[in-house]
Formats: C-alpha cells, sequence, structure tokens
C-alpha cells in the first residue's frame, strides 16, 4: 500500500514538473517572440527613416554639392563649410572628452575608495549624462564666452561639447574597466608589477574594446547635437570653412535646421535639406565605421595569448 501511494505521489510530482517545464517553455518562447518583434519594429523605423532620407536627399548629391560654399541665401551651392566644421567639432570634442573622461574613470575605478563622496561623483556623472543638451550650450557660453572671454568659435563650441559627452565616456569606460577580471590585477601584482604600470600595461588594454563604445555613441551625439554649439559658435551663413578654432564655423546639424525652419522658402530648400542630412548620417557612419574597426582590432589584439 505505501509503495503504491509512494508511486502515485512520484508520478504527480512528474507530471508538476513536466507541466512547469513547460509553462516555462512557452513564456520563454513569448519571451523571445517579443523580443525578436521588437528588434523587428526598431530596425524597420530605422530603414524607413533612413530609406526617405536617402530616397529624398540622394539627386541634391553632387561634386558642386560636396565642394562648393552656400550661395544665394543658402538656397543654392554646396555645404563645405558645414562639413568641414562638422568633422573639426568632433574631432576637437574628442580630444577634450576623452582624455579628461578616460582620467576619470580610471581614478573612480582603480583608486578612489568606496563610500559616500564616490557614490555621489558617480550620481553626479549619471545625472549630467542624461542633462538635456540646452543647459549645457547655455553653461558653455556663460562659462567661456561670458566668464572666461573666449569668442564664439570652434573652440568654444567643441568645450562644451566636450562636456557634453564627457558623462557618457566616464561611464561607458568604467564600465569596461570593471568588466577587466580582477584575475589579471593579481597576476601582475605578483609578477611585481606596480599599480599604475598594471593599470597602463594590463587593465586599459583589456578594456579598449568597451571604451570604444562609449567613443562611438559620442561620436554620433557630438556630430548631430545642435543646442550646445547653437550659443557658443555655430553660425547661420559663414562662407568658408573655419580659419582657426577661433573662428565661427557652420555645421550640419545646425545648417539644417536653418534650412526647415528658417529659409526664406523652404520648399525651394526641400532637396538641400534632405542633401544636408543624408551627407551628416554618411559622416556619422563613416566615424562610427572607424572606431568600430579600432574596436575590433583592440578586442583581437587583447584576446591573443602573450
Amino acid at each position: 500500500m505505501k509503495n503504491s501511494n509512494a508511486k502515485i505521489d512520484a508520478g504527480m510530482k512528474n507530471k508538476e514538473k513536466t507541466a512547469f517545464r513547460k509553462r516555462q517553455d512557452f513564456l520563454q518562447k513569448i519571451a523571445f517572440l517579443l523580443m525578436r518583434l521588437s528588434v523587428a519594429a526598431v530596425l524597420l523605423i530605422l530603414f524607413v527613416v533612413a530609406g526617405d532620407i536617402f530616397i529624398n536627399g540622394y539627386s541634391a548629391i553632387s561634386a558642386d554639392f560636396l565642394t562648393q560654399m552656400p550661395t544665394n541665401q543658402m538656397t543654392e551651392g554646396g555645404i563645405l563649410p558645414c562639413i568641414v566644421g562638422t568633422i573639426e567639432l568632433v574631432v576637437l570634442s574628442l580630444l577634450v572628452a576623452v582624455p579628461f573622461g578616460v582620467i576619470a574613470a580610471i581614478y573612480l575605478t582603480e583608486y578612489a575608495s568606496d563610500g559616500k563622496i564616490k557614490q555621489a561623483v558617480e550620481q553626479a556623472v549619471n545625472n549630467l549624462a542624461g542633462t538635456p543638451s540646452i543647459i549645457f550650450g547655455l553653461f558653455g557660453m556663460a562659462l567661456f564666452v561670458k566668464y572666461i572671454g573666449l569668442p564664439m568659435s570652434l573652440l568654444t563650441a567643441s568645450l562644451t561639447m566636450g562636456l557634453l559627452i564627457m558623462p557618457v565616456i566616464i561611464r561607458t569606460t568604467q564600465e569596461a574597466l570593471t568588466a577587466v577580471p580582477k584575475e589579471y590585477r593579481e597576476a601582475s601584482y605578483a609578477l611585481g608589477a606596480a599599480k599604475w604600470e598594471t593599470i597602463r600595461s594590463v587593465v586599459l588594454p583589456s578594456a579598449y574594446s568597451g571604451m570604444m563604445t562609449g567613443i562611438i555613441i559620442s561620436i554620433g551625439r557630438a556630430a548631430g547635437e545642435t543646442a550646445p554649439i547653437l550659443f557658443t559658435g555655430a553660425v547661420y551663413y559663414y562662407p568658408r570653412p573655419p580659419d582657426s578654432v577661433f573662428s565661427p564655423f557652420m555645421a550640419l546639424s545646425y545648417h539644417l535646421y536653418v534650412m526647415a525652419t528658417e529659409s526664406m522658402n523652404i520648399e525651394l530648400t526641400r532637396s538641400l535639406q534632405y542633401g544636408t542630412a543624408l551627407i551628416l548620417l554618411i559622416i556619422v557612419f563613416s566615424m562610427n565605421l572607424i572606431a568600430v574597426g579600432i574596436r575590433k582590432h583592440y578586442k583581437k589584439k587583447s584576446a591573443k595569448p602573450n
């Protein structure tokens, strides 16, 4: 009797386990289906937007459009000053943000002791990463133009944009440094290496690929933001590339904004607007490809045994 009851109980438990597994498998399939649908929706929106820009903008692309200055109240001519200004803005912004961002991340991850001060700094970095870009524009104008006395120029805009993208670089660099296994550090210390030597020769090379993620994100934001440069150096019309870092400049994002909202004849410049947007996408995409290539290079390099 007892054996039969035990068999019945075991059979019921097996049935419950089987039912539970089936339910879990069903829920897992539903979750994966929802994730695939979400990814498909995002990609569909991306292709629709990019396709619309390409279809309406490719007809405006020509050698003159890429090499000439804007003329006739920017209803004719090209966008050469905007292209040069945008590239210079991105490069200078990265030169400002990357060194300071990486140094700050190294200090917070490797040197700063856990405590309220570190938590406050990290919380401040997180808050700055989510601060609207218009706030950075007003801050850059107040600090660099009004207080320090710099002219509204490419330098001032780059400093402001560098402050905008620096929190993203700090956070992504911190995550990349934290992801490096502790065994790497301990092995280096065991061989007699000092702390900075370990960071420079072991930790940073292992974290390069992750650090490049923040730089890739920053490239797109530096090239596409308008508010930070609106008050610090970008101008409506400057019919030549910047003469120096102290010169005003034209940028693709601001040029597109002006043509779409303040042009004397918006319909007349419609194709130029799409062409400008297409060139902006191509520049951002090209810079991202370069950054991705560098990231893959360092990822392969760190994966190879010494």
